[in-house]
């Protein structure tokens, strides 16, 4: 019923949403009067706001189709080099280019898509091979292709390392963005318990919850105090039949993003008000770059009920990675198996969903790795998306990450 309820609010949204348009556009007509006097340029603005925020959105382009290596252009085109049922590899491949470090980005399975790293893939491409794990809406997976859960996220992880490594260096660098740090961990840990001549030579996590007893966030108290029950039989519901996937159980994604808007409702409303005054005084450079940030943030994608459950129990309620009782497949998860892999953590100061502390323990955890090979950087000043967007990321973190990759080279 709930999943049901909200294509019929988005099927009645996305109708208003258009006529808004229309009905904009009309009125910024050069040929109607009334977009040169009286209320017709605010009325217009409104609706201009309105149906943005009300239009129906899909998955997101990259569009990166150029970088530049040592002041030349470079062309870019994307390869896709792995396909699974839940996610494919793909590869920015940068025409004419050979060498260079390869870089697997780990995006997060948390209701974004991947080009919510658009940005980190961006900065990245002038100094390295890029690789990033393109995640399927779950709603658009048929169940004839089975279900996942950590334990397959952990599989396909460690699967793309082995394609990545068959291409060139046998071992490639990881970088892990939030949610993933767990998961990217502990295959990590079991490619080194297994010596997998795959295994990454790099592992940077960023704002990631390792361990979100440190300094808990809204996030982690939301998630521990309801019972593990709770959450299956509230936000779990199941696809409709107008997509692939229909009977399957997921969290949808509307119900992510509706949680994240309103931890933040006053800043959501601010850039909206802020939106509708650059509109309104002719600034539609601004008022883009505001629209295109929430076409971003506000495209989102379901994920499969036992995956988010398992999360929950696993990361957020039991602890288990650094109480060193997580399992793969009812294999141990060893972090003290990790000897030859730099571990590189950064936190943000204002991150408000993974708190200062929650990262940093990857490092405390893996026991037997050498202090050579662990470094830990706390980005003064930036919130959570800052941490791999933004300014911030371009200028202070990014080159931290290729100094942790350059020294750690074959």
């Amino acid at each position: 019923m709930l999943y049901d309820a909200y294509e019929m609010q988005r099927s009645m949204l996305a109708g208003a949403s258009a006529f808004a348009n229309f009905s904009a556009g009309l009125l910024n007509n050069p040929a109607n009067p009334f977009s040169y006097f009286g209320g017709g340029p605010v009325l217009a603005s409104a609706l201009e706001v309105f149906a943005h925020a009300a239009a129906p959105r899909g998955k997101p382009e990259f569009g990166l189709t150029t970088t530049t290596i040592e002041g030349r252009e470079v062309a870019v085109h994307e390869e896709i080099v792995a396909r699974k049922p839940f996610g494919q590899l793909k590869h920015f491949v940068r025409e004419g280019v050979t060498g260079g470090p390869k870089l697997l980005i780990v995006a997060p399975m948390s209701g974004h898509y991947a080009t919510l790293l658009r940005g980190t893939v961006e900065r990245m491409l002038p100094v390295a091979d890029v690789y990033i794990t393109d995640w399927r809406d779950a709603k658009l997976v048929p169940m004839a292709d089975g279900r996942f859960d950590l334990d397959d996220y952990i599989d396909y992880v460690t699967d793309w390392c082995a394609v990545i490594g068959a291409e060139g260096d046998a071992r490639p660098h990881m970088l892990a963005v939030c949610q993933p740090s767990v998961p990217c961990y502990a295959a990590v840990a079991l490619m080194s318990a297994d010596k997998h001549p795959n295994r990454p030579r790099t592992l940077t996590m960023m704002g990631g919850p390792i361990d979100t007893r440190e300094a808990p966030t809204a996030v982690n108290t939301l998630a521990t105090e309801r019972p593990h029950a709770w959450f299956a039989q509230n936000v779990i519901a199941t696809v409709p039949s107008l997509y692939a996937g229909a009977g399957r159980r997921v969290y949808p994604g509307f119900l992510q993003l509706a949680g994240f808007m309103t931890m933040n409702l006053g800043n959501h409303l601010i850039s909206h008000w802020e939106m509708f005054k650059h509109l309104v005084q002719g600034d539609g450079e601004s008022a883009g770059a505001t629209m295109r940030f929430y076409d971003e943030y506000r495209a989102v994608c379901d994920m499969t009920a036992e995956f988010y459950l398992q999360t929950i129990d696993v990361v957020f309620q039991q602890h288990s990675l650094p109480m060193g009782t997580m399992t793969h497949r009812g294999r141990p998860v060893d972090a003290g198996a990790i000897t030859d892999v730099g571990i590189l953590a950064i936190e943000g100061e204002r991150d408000d969903i993974s708190g200062i502390g929650q990262t940093k323990a990857a490092l405390t955890i893996a026991t037997n790795l050498p202090d050579a090979h662990k470094r830990y950087l706390l980005a003064e000043g930036v919130g959570h998306y800052g941490i791999f967007n933004g300014s911030k990321w371009r200028t202070r973190i990014a080159p931290v990450v290729e100094e942790w990759m350059a020294a750690h080279a074959e």
